[in-house]
């Protein structure tokens, strides 16, 4: 029989505040499946596109059927998922007139790539044919994808919060004093006990910058970025901003949220910025310096703290809703470099 403090570390639970699952060696499983359907349900639930010939959005979810788990074994979380989606779209013409159609996902599933994944989207029977039709095979399968790769970034982060335990390094030894004895007593309801302060899983982030150029002057781009209705024109979408140091934003129908932190008129913008899919609270900082180019306006963004597994899609997302958006709505197309 080994001494005391020489045993095997994996079976030491002294030094745990809940003395169990030391150093993440047991293997444990959360089920997943209520919190995925609701999550799904929430993200599919609005999405809309609009183009010239008029706007579509998902209107219902009517089939969300499969299941998800997460497994931690060793300290190493391993992610299972498999969903059969089905949702109705609605179109609304510039006319006027409604057009309804359906979507169908047979495979979200963690045996697949996102770019693999089969949308399949039709015009109902009955509906006659419409442009609309194409707009959401395109533009409505590819905010589709976005939306459904959320949920995956979103299962991988926020939901696996405290499945991987702290170990004994990684957490400081109990106070031995009695204020702190008290102030446990206050904080654990009966049979429960209190995480320690960095329990959880740190969320792994990244930094990296972008830039576009404008055929427009310094004064005229800040404006765009800090105009409610100028937004709401690039957007193509609902938005409310306060364009104030601290003004809070929202944007895309909800699905971008933040705050200007700082603002220096026709100069620099800086922000915390969100995806609604991010995990709870947590934002990116993100900086844009306009630099003045006699015809041309060069912008320069730095991006900190977005998530790991949400750069690609971060890129794109101001790629295409920001910049070429602003290009092709107020005519300030320039190449890119």
């Amino acid at each position: 029989m080994a001494k005391w403090g020489e045993g095997d570390p994996r079976w030491i639970v002294e030094e745990r505040a809940d003395a169990t699952n030391v150093n993440n060696w047991h293997w444990t499983e959360r089920d997943a499946t209520n919190w995925s359907s609701d999550k799904l349900k929430s993200l599919l639930m609005g999405l809309s596109v609009e183009n010239e010939e008029g706007a579509c959005e998902v209107t219902e979810v009517g089939k969300v059927e499969g299941e998800a788990s997460i497994n931690n074994r060793k300290g190493k979380l391993i992610f299972f998922y498999e969903w059969t989606l089905k949702a109705t779209w609605t179109g609304t013409s510039k006319s006027g007139i409604k057009y309804k159609g359906s979507i169908d996902v047979p495979n979200l599933s963690d045996e697949n790539d996102m770019e693999d994944l089969d949308i399949n989207i039709t015009l109902n029977k009955d509906e006659p044919e419409t442009p609309l039709t194409a707009l959401m095979k395109t533009r409505g399968a590819e905010r589709l994808r976005e939306v459904l790769g959320s949920y995956v970034g979103f299962l991988k982060t926020e939901f696996t919060q405290g499945m991987i335990l702290p170990t004994a390094n990684g957490v400081s030894k109990p106070q031995s004093s009695q204020s702190k004895t008290k102030l446990d007593k206050t904080q654990i309801s009966s049979g429960s006990a209190v995480p320690p302060p960095n329990t959880g899983v740190k969320i792994p982030t990244c930094k990296f910058s972008m830039r576009e150029t404008f055929l427009t002057s310094p004064p005229e781009l800040y404006r765009v970025f800090l105009n409610q209705e100028m937004v709401q024109a690039f957007t193509h979408a609902s938005a409310s901003l306060e364009a104030e140091k601290g003004g809070r934003f929202r944007l895309l129908d909800g699905n971008v949220l933040g705050e200007f932190t700082e603002l220096v008129p026709d100069e620099k913008i800086i922000m915390r910025w969100r995806y609604n899919t991010w995990p709870c609270e947590h934002y990116a900082t993100i900086s844009l310096t306009l630099s003045d180019r006699a015809s041309e306006t060069a912008l320069e963004a730095e991006f900190r703290g977005v998530p790991a597994t949400e750069e690609e899609r971060t890129r794109l997302g101001w790629q295409r809703y920001y910049f070429e958006a602003i290009k092709q709505t107020f005519g300030f197309g320039a190449r890119l470099y």
